[in-house]
């Protein structure tokens, strides 16, 4: 009897953590855009874009603060926010947040301090869970700097424990740059876990970030998330096409959406590549299945994700200094891997960036993909 309690008890706790991220997160974090400099309005000012320029109407729900929120603890060992900029305090924060139909999310780090120097929660975790609950958190990203030799593996258990004991369901992101390899520990602990070191704004790191992530899709899946780091889109130098590739293939990695630009300047036509819910949708798709490369020939790829209903999406992507101009037909290939069967069923083929229908799988199509450009297609099933 005691067993079968256990055993009952291990398997609900297992469901109640994955349950919180059963496809993955969508939302907003400060560093990409503000680094150390936010503050309470400009972080109200985010959330009030996000509620009215249809980020949240596609489901981007999270608005997060990164580094550089806090700046000290009290007599008590409670963590203080900066008075200075966050005069309101971080529960007025989180308040006003929640009342715009949004979450909130907030930053710490397994060591004594963060990678800004601000404190950190070593020694603190159970405390600072409990004052993160109080002040109605829905998502930590805990990092790793300062980690003074602990186990990745201890410390991140110990907070997971920290944040259930606390009573709120709050989101676990854990942020130790893949170097333990967290794909291979950290399900159940966490529900998304960074594979790599941080992003940034250039497209040689996407495409950093796109390979290592490759190999990692029999690790992602309902509750628990390869996560390849927040969005760049909008920031630098990046060209629309490079902005539409970044969004894509993060979409086709099943990864989490954190946008990270200032979006009181963001431009209409970066806006939309944010908000395209069709692909978004390809993200966010119920089996959670994350995209495999099926074929790399110099810089032309071909990445699959295998969809419910038995569909799936197709993404050409052309990392060269030249057009991709090519032709395809389905039915030719083999995407046995992703269940698509062309010997069974006949597949429309729509492009869904363009939204229109180019043909079937049994048709010869014609691709041109732009210079550091994807083109995105989706195959549905006839079942005639």
């Amino acid at each position: 009897m005691f067993i079968a309690v256990l055993c009952f008890s291990l398997f609900a706790e297992a469901n109640s953590t994955d349950s919180l991220a059963l496809t993955p997160p969508m939302g907003w974090n400060s560093w990409n855009c503000f680094h150390r400099d936010i503050n309470e309005q400009k972080i109200k000012d985010m959330a009030d874009l996000i509620a009215a320029n249809g980020m949240k109407s596609v489901g981007y729900e999270y608005v997060n603060i990164d580094d550089c929120w806090q700046v000290g603890r009290d007599k008590d060992g409670n963590i203080l926010a900066d008075s200075v900029r966050f005069p309101s305090g971080i529960k007025a924060l989180a308040d006003y947040i929640h009342s715009k139909g949004l979450k909130f999310g907030i930053y710490s780090c397994a060591g004594s301090l963060t990678c800004a120097g601000r404190p950190g929660s070593r020694g603190y975790q159970f405390q600072d869970a409990r004052t993160y609950a109080k002040w109605g958190v829905d998502y930590l990203k805990y990092d790793w700097c300062h980690a003074e030799e602990q186990s990745p593996k201890g410390a991140y258990r110990t907070m997971k424990d920290a944040l259930k004991a606390s009573g709120r369901s709050i989101i676990f992101s854990i942020c130790e740059w893949g170097n333990s390899e967290p794909w291979k520990w950290a399900k159940g602990v966490g529900q998304l876990w960074r594979t790599t070191g941080d992003i940034i704004d250039s497209f040689p790191s996407i495409t950093d970030i796109i390979d290592r992530n490759a190999g990692l899709y029999p690790y992602a899946g309902p509750g628990h998330w390869n996560d390849p780091d927040m969005l760049q889109i909008g920031n630098g130098d990046l060209t629309l096409e490079e902005n539409r590739s970044h969004f894509t293939m993060w979409c086709m990695l099943a990864a989490p959406l954190l946008a990270g630009n200032d979006l009181k300047i963001i431009k209409p036509e970066v806006l939309n590549i944010l908000i395209n819910k069709d692909v978004i949708s390809i993200d966010q798709d119920s089996l959670g299945m994350q995209g495999q490369r099926l074929s790399k020939i110099g810089d032309h790829e071909i990445w699959v994700k295998q969809l419910a209903n038995g569909e799936a999406a197709v993404c050409f992507f052309n990392r060269d200094e030249k057009m991709w101009n090519f032709d395809y037909q389905f039915s030719k290939e083999d995407y046995r891997s992703v269940n698509i069967y062309f010997n069974k069923f006949s597949y429309t083929v729509s492009d869904v960036w363009k939204n229109w229908k180019l043909g079937t799988s049994k048709d010869n199509l014609k691709f041109k993909v732009p210079i550091h450009g994807v083109v995105l297609v989706k195959l549905a099933p006839n079942k005639d």
